[in-house]
């Protein structure tokens, strides 16, 4: 090997190291590596970014504009009541989660299952006080699983197979490689089941929304015209909402005080909830309620286009020593109160009958407009907006939902690849306004686009400077002329590269290698494909090994180190029971 090998050798297990023993922003850290290489020679200029142009990137890209689609409707929270339910342990919770994703990814591609439920699993857990770092790496693990169970579960399996018919005129069927993958994802959903507790990190918020001081009291009535009508308290989501509790119903002047979990809902109830900021935010996104003061349907802009703010009243406020009401807030502020904290008081009574007093905060929807125009007033103290408090666009839901199934239905059977039917469904989000061009923009997040394309051009560079060929062959090397042992080599040299370069890229490099390796042994080369494709598809233990890992790196808070941890047994446990298969099923 030449001097550009060996320096690409030193930088990639520097770069593994800083990442493993530091907080270091992941992306930053694989840019720099990138830029070095650069500099040095190694990878060429015009070469350092194609992997923004890649196909994969961009179909991420694309992905976290329909999720936003979906969160923009309220169709997140229609996923997570309908499909993720109230689990009643965090086992359970896991459970409930991996087994439908593993089905799923087994005939639909793991990046858009693993994009639709991020945000739900998010929602999920928060609404149910669930660390959320002990869900989401076992969602992209899930779907890592799972795609090993049939040859449309991952592209590297499609890759694989197109080089077996290539090279060697053999085409596996539909599910020639589920009696390899179903034992393997049995044995990681077990373990991941078993062990999470004390793998898997657990990082909660330094402070819980129960703890937030600021202890609104909000009114919602019931639409008449809604979902919720008939349903139970219990059945329509209102019982355990985090920060939150349900005071009273008011039903036609009579007040219901300590309701029943089981008390059916009635068209035009009035409920009277008491909570912090966040768990308004979530009743603000409940189909079939809708906010108490009619104030709110007399604004100009449309709901959508609407925004919560957090304003507190200044002791120079004209309204103090008013009712809300009376002081007519609409018609001077252009905005209307939906809900009011008070030293932690609760507040009786409706929202317009409370009498304002200096530093109330009070909890305003308005236009963005609003902000701009009141943020220096000396009327209030203080004024920010809430984020993430539009309400959504329910009436869009179903259209939103249609887009994404349509898109999942598509890159399934095969109509359109997974870039096409991404961008077709991306495109389609704004078009009809399920997000706007805005949420659109603001809901990519770079950070992941651009780890992944540095990712690609180190990876490059390993393959150029002939240092992933030499360390393959060193190991197969040691193997001897055993079969078995050349066969866990080419695994573990398969499952070495996936971890620092990508799944396809190591599938790419080390099918050759198992073929010159069959042709020197006189053996069959099926069961050495299949160790490539299952170590290829199945990588557990760095967040670049596999496009679900990175995805979920942000949202459940997770360090490099914590994918070691938890990844590399299961690495062991998934290669023992890969390996252990095929001898039993070809040797």
């Amino acid at each position: 090997m030449g001097w550009e090998a060996w320096f690409t050798a030193g930088l990639i297990l520097s770069l593994l190291g800083v990442l493993s023993a530091t907080r270091a922003a992941p992306d930053l850290v694989f840019l720099g590596g990138l830029i070095l290489l650069v500099l040095v020679g190694i990878v060429p200029a015009g070469q350092a970014f194609t992997g923004l142009t890649n196909q994969g990137v961009i179909t991420v890209g694309a992905l976290y504009v329909v999720v936003a689609g979906m969160r923009e409707t309220g169709g997140v929270q229609w996923l997570v009541q309908r499909v993720l339910g109230r689990p009643r342990s965090l086992v359970r919770a896991q459970a409930r989660l991996m087994l439908p994703v593993m089905g799923l990814s087994a005939f639909l591609n793991n990046t858009p299952v693993v994009g639709m439920l991020i945000p739900a699993v998010s929602e999920w857990a928060r609404k149910y006080q669930l660390p959320v770092s002990k869900l989401m790496m076992p969602l992209s693990y899930a779907a890592i699983l799972g795609g090993t169970c049939t040859l449309i579960g991952t592209s590297t399996n499609l890759v694989v197979n197109g080089l077996l018919i290539d090279r060697a005129g053999i085409s596996l069927g539909m599910f020639a490689i589920t009696p390899i993958g179903l034992p393997v994802a049995v044995a990681g959903l077990v373990f991941l089941l078993l062990t999470g507790r004390w793998l898997l990190p657990d990082r909660r918020p330094a402070v819980s929304p129960s703890d937030d001081p600021r202890r609104y009291t909000l009114e919602m009535l019931v639409d008449p015209t809604g979902p919720l009508v008939g349903q139970t308290i219990e059945a329509a989501g209102l019982r355990h909402l985090p920060g939150c509790y349900l005071m009273e119903v008011d039903r036609d002047g009579v007040i219901l005080p300590a309701v029943s979990p089981r008390e059916p809902l009635c068209a035009g109830d009035r409920l009277i909830f008491v909570g912090v900021v966040e768990s308004v935010v979530d009743l603000q996104r409940i189909r079939g309620l809708t906010p108490a003061p009619n104030q709110v349907f007399k604004l100009a802009e449309r709901r959508s286009e609407r925004m919560l703010v957090e304003a507190v009243v200044s002791n120079t406020c004209p309204l103090v020593g008013q009712t809300i009401r009376d002081g007519r807030f609409r018609n001077r502020y252009k905005a209307v109160v939906i809900a009011v904290a008070r030293n932690g008081e609760r507040l009786r009574g409706k929202i317009g009958d409370i009498t304002l007093r200096p530093g109330d905060i009070l909890l305003v929807e308005a236009g963005i407009g609003f902000l701009e125009a009141h943020r220096g007033n000396r009327d209030f103290f203080l004024v920010s907006p809430v984020p993430d408090s539009r309400p959504p666009r329910h009436e869009r839901g179903a259209l939103a939902l249609g887009i994404l199934l349509a898109m999942v239905l598509a890159a399934g059977v095969g109509w359109l690849g997974m870039f096409e039917a991404a961008l077709a469904a991306a495109g389609l989000m704004v078009l009809t306004r399920c997000v706007s061009v805005e949420g659109a923009r603001n809901s990519i997040d770079w950070s992941v686009l651009l780890l992944i394309a540095a990712a690609f051009g180190i990876g490059a560079a390993l393959d150029s400077t002939g240092l992933a060929r030499a360390v393959a062959l060193g190991l197969v090397g040691l193997a001897g002329d055993s079969p078995a042992l050349n066969l866990a080599m080419i695994y573990l040299a398969t499952a070495l590269f996936t971890a620092v370069i990508n799944n396809n890229a190591s599938a790419l490099l080390m099918f050759p290698i198992a073929q010159a390796v069959t042709d020197s042994l006189q053996v069959g080369l099926l069961p050495f494909a299949l160790a490539v494709m299952m170590a290829a598809s199945a990588e557990f233990s760095t967040p670049i090994g596999y496009q679900t890992n990175l995805m979920v790196y942000g949202p459940g808070g997770y360090r490099f180190s914590d994918y070691l941890r938890v990844g590399l047994p299961l690495n062991a446990v998934v290669g023992c029971v890969s390996l252990g298969m095929i001898l039993w099923l070809y040797f």
